[in-house]
């Protein structure tokens, strides 16, 4: 009964998202205000290239503080270019096995090779829950 329901019913659809523009540490600033642990950087078309996580973003520190530069660079210097995604429509069961198989905490959905939104273990979590009160 799982199977039925989709990522598109539980994902989050109000994205916090960044352009390979996006300059470092205005990114980092949006991390910590919104409470997030990583975003997806899309193009000017919507077009996932990408994704900036806290990991990418200490990266980045280290890095500049190694070579003792003050300017922070942008996101597309930092970002992750392979992303592992979940189509919108992929069953939930599916979904909760990307998570368990590859570690991730958070996948974005994707409708062809645009970012629609992003679901989260805890998404899957709440999706058992209210399949679990209606049976």
């Amino acid at each position: 009964m799982l199977r039925s329901v989709k990522a598109q019913d539980y994902m989050c659809e109000k994205l916090v998202t960044f352009t390979p523009e996006t300059d470092l540490f205005d990114a980092i600033n949006q991390l910590i205000e919104y409470g997030i642990t990583g975003a997806p950087v899309i193009d000017r078309s919507g077009k996932l290239v990408g994704l900036l996580s806290e990991a990418d973003c200490l990266r980045a520190i280290l890095t500049l503080t190694y070579h003792e530069e003050e300017m922070g660079g942008v996101v597309g210097d930092y970002m992750v270019e392979e992303v592992h995604t979940v189509n919108y429509d992929a069953d939930i069961i599916m979904v909760a096995e990307e998570f368990i198989n590859n570690g991730r905490r958070r996948l974005p959905v994707v409708k062809g090779d645009k970012v629609i939104g992003q679901i989260s273990r805890r998404d899957i979590l709440r999706a058992v829950e209210t399949f679990a009160q209606d049976g």
